[in-house]
């Protein structure tokens, strides 16, 4: 008996952004793997599919064809196609457990909670708000896509595949390595050699991994108030002491120290999320005090690379002669946020633990992404871009901190030299929480800070406004919602 697939099954979404083929291949291979449509069954013809889905004939027909080459589809005839005999992916029987079996109880399995980790919300349909002023996401239209696309094939180059296809075992792009010691941390006053530089999957993987090798517990560590929820869970779930200094307008000062400390956390050149820089002088008392105290630091060179104000100051690791400091730098912030890779400088002996702890969590970052980043840095597309970057966020700077001034709205923090974002202080009283939701109903996008004050229970009068995802046009009518909003917040109740 011949089964024959309806053309009914098939749909075509004209504004989802994939190609025609592509929809009609995920269409055939969804059900296949699904197991809707069973081996045997003929396809409808191109011609009768075309005509229902009022596209091309020869769409269809590459489509199917495509579908041959890989094995879910065969030549029924001359002109027929049908569902392989033994497509991929093909499920095995398998008997199904018993509806009556007890589900597993994971709250006794689980030995260790993480909901010490305080997440920012960020909305996936963000783009979606007519005032997205979100922290760290990005404008396509500054980022150079074709450029991307480029060093991608580049990367997929047969020479390079084959190299990128291999087991790193627990190695990393040796591009990329040479890239960062020889253009990207000079820049920041560092010199390093390949066996001082680990790759990681984003700052926050270097930040984890340098926690677990000095921090346990009973250990003491410092860091920042407020801080990066990310930075304070990792050292929490360390089972260290943890205390949080109050930063001022240049940042943690030295002089606060406690007296037993194993690892200060900083982000120096642009605290997270104040803005505040460490002067020269901070640092190098910073430095002395980890020589006389005995600890090491943890440096997030955070954002630096936007700095349109003033010239970046070097990084902290600049002025370390004794090898104190873990550096932790990201492509991420500067390119796109999705991109993931970062990057840890620290002494050889150190790498070499950070490289096999690393191993027994992910082996090593992609390497075809490792390599396309290679290429996009050597050839000069990395600076590019970031100087597009910097002029356009200099004019959305200056745009948010008129509007802000002439709204009333008080900048709590410092940006002296650039960055993308405003660290704000709402009248006392304000619970920003309740901020960011209701501002979601004006069209407005806004972080509370609350998650920056992990140990607080208090409402928090603090909230962060990005402007690097907002087109500059949107900036002051944005801003002007968010004084109506904080207003009628604050309005005393009848």
């Amino acid at each position: 008996m011949r089964v024959n697939v309806s053309e009914t099954i098939f749909f075509i979404d004209r504004e989802s952004g994939l190609g025609l083929q592509a929809q009609l291949r995920e269409t055939v291979v969804s059900a296949v793997l699904a197991g809707r449509i069973q081996p045997g069954a003929h396809l409808p013809s191109t011609r009768k599919l075309a005509d229902y889905l009022n596209i091309s004939r020869i769409t269809v027909t590459l489509a199917y064809q495509e579908l041959v080459s890989q094995g879910y589809v065969e030549v029924a005839n001359r002109s027929s196609y049908r569902i392989s005999g033994n497509p991929p992916g093909k499920v095995l029987d398998n008997d199904r457990p018993s509806a009556g079996a007890d589900p597993v109880d994971w709250s006794s399995k689980i030995k260790m909670s993480f909901g010490v980790v305080r997440q920012i919300p960020k909305p996936l349909d963000w783009r979606r708000y007519p005032y997205p002023f979100l922290y760290g996401q990005m404008d396509p239209s500054l980022f150079d896509l074709n450029a991307w696309r480029d060093c991608a094939r580049r990367a997929l180059a047969r020479e390079d595949f084959i190299l990128m296809a291999s087991d790193f075992a627990a190695a990393d792009d040796v591009r990329l390595v040479n890239y960062i010691c020889s253009r990207t941390l000079p820049r920041r006053g560092i010199h390093a050699n390949p066996d001082e530089i680990l790759v990681t999957v984003g700052a926050q993987n270097a930040l984890w991994i340098a926690t677990r090798l000095i921090l346990e517990k009973g250990s003491n560590a410092v860091c920042e108030n407020p801080c990066h929820p990310d930075i304070s869970a990792s050292l929490f779930l360390s089972g260290a002491k943890v205390t949080a200094i109050d930063v001022d307008d240049a940042g943690l000062p030295p002089d606060d120290l406690p007296k037993d400390i194993d690892a200060v956390y900083v982000t120096p050149s642009h605290h997270s999320p104040t803005g505040a820089t460490m002067p020269i002088d901070r640092r190098t008392r910073l430095l002395e005090a980890a020589e006389e105290k005995d600890f090491v630091i943890v440096e997030d060179d955070y954002e630096f690379e936007i700095s349109y104000l003033a010239p970046p100051s070097p990084a902290l690791k600049a002025f370390d002669a004794t090898g104190r400091v873990l550096y932790i730098g990201s492509f991420s912030k500067s390119l796109f946020p999705g991109l993931r890779l970062g990057y840890l400088v620290a002494p050889a002996p150190f790498i070499r633990e950070a490289r096999a702890l690393r191993s027994l969590m992910l082996r090593h970052p992609p390497g075809h992404l490792q390599r396309t980043a290679a290429y996009f840095l050597a050839l000069g597309h990395y600076d590019a871009v970031l100087h597009r970057m910097r002029t356009e966020y200099h004019k959305r700077h200056m745009l948010m901190a008129e509007a802000l001034q002439q709204n009333g709205l008080s900048i709590a923090g410092s940006c002296d030299f650039g960055g993308t974002s405003f660290w704000m202080r709402g009248p006392e009283g304000l619970d920003a929480d309740q901020l960011v939701r209701e501002l979601r109903q004006d069209g407005v996008l806004v972080e509370s800070g609350s998650p920056f004050f992990p140990r607080s229970s208090r409402p928090c009068r603090y909230f962060r406004m990005g402007y690097s995802s907002i087109p500059g046009a949107n900036i002051p009518e944005g801003v002007a919602r968010v004084r109506a909003r904080i207003d009628r917040l604050m309005e005393p109740e009848s």
